[in-house]
């Protein structure tokens, strides 16, 4: 869960269409849930505890074609300037299971390296099998060019 104030404006205008400063309430949300624009969710996530960002959403971010009526037309760009007041685990989380996502992920990375390992020597094998091939033809062809030197030579 993370707390925010934050200012909504329209890109092409400047105009406010929402903002928590004017009663200086918190807006509060699940990150990664879709309740909020894709944006949000996106830039939120690299943002520490008291920084403010400038976040410009292109309208595929954010309310895309169909805007948000009446306050954000269709395919408009929005800009926030938005604060980060905390960020804390949600309901049910605990340091535990991150730790475990943190070992999950960490297993994943192993399991990548050791695909990559395995795709790097199948490929070095091909490498040298093609290269074994290639100098069987060029020795059947020197082999060729060989028989070929001694018979017009009797005539």
């Amino acid at each position: 869960m993370v707390d925010v104030h934050y200012e909504g404006t329209l890109a092409e205008t400047g105009e406010v269409f929402d903002t928590t400063h004017e009663d200086n309430s918190v807006f509060s949300f699940e990150l990664g849930k879709g309740t909020v624009i894709q944006a949000w969710d996106v830039a939120l996530r690299t943002m520490k505890v008291g920084e403010v960002a400038k976040i410009t959403c292109k309208p595929e971010y954010a309310y895309g074609a169909a805007g948000s009526p009446p306050d954000i037309p269709p395919n408009a760009t929005l800009v926030f300037e938005v604060e980060l007041l905390s960020c804390r685990p949600r309901k049910g989380s605990s340091l535990g299971s991150a730790s475990e996502e943190r070992a999950r992920l960490d297993e994943l990375k192993k399991q990548r390296e050791l695909a990559a390992a395995v795709k790097e020597e199948e490929k070095k094998k091909r490498e040298e099998a093609k290269a074994a091939a290639t100098a069987r033809i060029q020795a059947k062809l020197d082999a060729k060019k060989g028989q070929g030197k001694g018979k017009g030579k009797g005539k």
